[in-house]
């Protein structure tokens, strides 16, 4: 790993920890050191739990211009942290407990506790937003005639037989969705349906979008005598949208580690400072990805990054009815990463020879 792309990290990192010690012993003298502690872990934590986002990002990023990665890590930090790791289950616990946000917030910084009760209260909403979505990206790779690469191939060339559309894909995601529902306590089934509906709806709209621009995108090509004001708009919404997309993605993937997060600490600062540092480093390992070219060096990683999806897609799904670690989020998911790259460098070495 080159440091070069790690620079913004450190700065994080190093605020982080300053900003960590400090509030810790604002909130209670000689607590300092112990919530500097509590923010690399869950730094460490975000990062093995988001490794997989890093290379699902960097399939898009690459396709964006320059201005727009440097949005991604610029405009895209802020919303990762202070949206979806602060404000974020902040709105959620306001619209399900029915209380002011203000109040919520309230509530977040000076009782921990019963913050972190809520919280819980509407974990199963929360998670089955993030794995509609995610198991929506997950069938949208794989049910795909077009795609030209199979790594398990046994299952992957049966799964991309499916037709060249989105029937399928919702078909399935919402048939795991009424499974779900149905285990779910009756006071909050109503909410689950409609979180999960939420996150169908919402990569439909996006990813037909997407696809769209990338059409136009061909056209502009085919014709290059086009005004280029035009091409500049379009380029301008395109990465808009992508940008979007992308911040969905990173939304998605980071759920189960916000509430996570509250097994080391009920302290929402603290939770928020080890999440941004995570966060920081997973958006460096984005762009050392794509200026690297490791997408195209580890033709199988693209793959494992969407096998890891499919499996933290499930794994939300069965922490609405009972516990899942998060060691074990984390590991399933590395272990498709690290698979893939040894299958990738073993093919490499065969071609080679």
């Amino acid at each position: 790993m080159k440091p070069e792309y790690f620079k913004g990290s450190y700065i994080v990192t190093i605020a982080g920890i300053i900003s960590a010690y400090l509030w810790g012993e604002h909130v209670l003298k000689g607590s300092g050191t112990v919530c500097v502690f509590v923010a690399l872990v869950l730094g460490v934590l975000e990062v093995s739990l988001s490794f997989d986002n890093a290379v699902v990002n960097a399939v898009k990023l690459r396709k964006m211009t320059d201005i727009w990665r440097h949005r991604f890590i610029t405009w895209g930090i802020a919303i990762a942290v202070f949206g979806m790791r602060f404000l974020f289950p902040l709105l959620v616990v306001s619209i399900f407990a029915k209380l002011n946000i203000l109040k919520v917030l309230d509530i977040a910084l000076h009782n921990a506790k019963l913050y972190a009760l809520y919280l819980h209260q509407t974990h199963a909403t929360i998670v089955t937003f993030g794995g509609t979505f995610l198991l929506m990206l997950f069938l949208g790779f794989f049910l795909n005639p077009k795609k030209k690469i199979d790594w398990i191939k046994p299952v992957e060339k049966i799964l991309k037989k499916a037709p060249a559309n989105k029937i399928l894909d919702t078909l399935i995601t919402l048939a795991v969705l009424d499974i779900v529902q149905v285990v779910q306590p009756a006071p909050i089934r109503m909410n689950v349906i409609f979180s999960g509906l939420a996150g169908v709806i919402i990569y439909l709209a996006i990813d037909a979008i997407s696809k769209k621009l990338e059409e136009l995108d061909e056209k502009y090509e085919e014709h290059k005598q086009e005004n280029c004001r035009i091409k500049h708009g379009f380029l301008a919404c395109s990465g808009l949208i992508s940008f979007l997309y992308l911040e969905l993605i990173d939304a998605s993937f980071s759920l189960d580690g916000v509430l996570g997060a509250f097994a080391l600490s009920h302290d929402i600062v603290i939770i928020t400072i080890g999440l941004a540092i995570g966060a920081m480093f997973v958006r460096s390992l984005t762009i050392m990805f794509v200026e690297e070219g490791t997408l195209d060096a580890f033709i199988y990683l693209e793959h494992g990054a969407h096998w890891a999806i499919g499996v933290l897609a499930v794994l939300m799904f069965i922490s609405t009815v009972i516990i899942v670690p998060e060691v074990v989020t984390g590991l399933t998911g590395l272990g498709f990463i690290i698979a893939s790259v040894i299958c990738s460098k073993l093919h490499k070495e065969s071609k080679a020879q």
